[in-house]
């Protein structure tokens, strides 16, 4: 008898424990980021594509979004479904300059500037070390492109 009282005790506690982490609040969990609608991948995130809701579930994997400043201006390069969690692995940043576009070649060595018209032959986010043709000498160079969109050519 006294095996079954232990059982029995054993068995409650276990309950007791279950109902506890089956009331656990969203606030033990955190926060996630989610879109409200389809975004396609290349598609630049807005603040207004998103929202914010409480985490119920304890076995999420890790990963994902959980402040709106951690996606927004980014890029996604899966589609990401509405009320799903958005993982950061999943975003890119938007690129500063295109294959193609105009782009200013700046060389800087100390007191002597350069520039020159250049075209990127990659896409490239600020810090990306890009390939550039000279648009007046056809020269391909190399050079990382920086926050104005200029490219700063590296030197050799």
């Amino acid at each position: 008898m006294r095996h079954k009282r232990h059982g029995l005790r054993a068995l409650a506690l276990a309950m007791a424990s279950l109902a506890m982490v089956g009331s656990a609040t969203a606030a033990d969990f955190g926060m996630a980021v989610v879109p409200t609608q389809i975004i396609y991948p290349g598609q630049e995130i807005t603040e207004g594509q998103l929202k914010t809701v409480p985490v119920t579930n304890p076995n999420i994997a890790p990963g994902y979004a959980q402040k709106l400043s951690e996606v927004t201006g980014f890029v996604t390069t899966r589609t990401l479904l509405p009320n799903r969690t958005i993982m950061i692995a999943a975003l890119r940043e938007a690129w500063a300059v295109r294959r193609g576009d105009k782009v200013i070649l700046v060389y800087d060595n100390g007191g002597l500037k350069i520039t020159a018209a250049g075209t990127p032959l990659n896409d490239g986010v600020v810090g990306d070390l890009i390939k550039v043709r000279n648009t007046d000498t056809g020269v391909i160079i190399s050079g990382t492109v920086r926050p104005d969109s200029s490219i700063l050519v590296v030197q050799k």
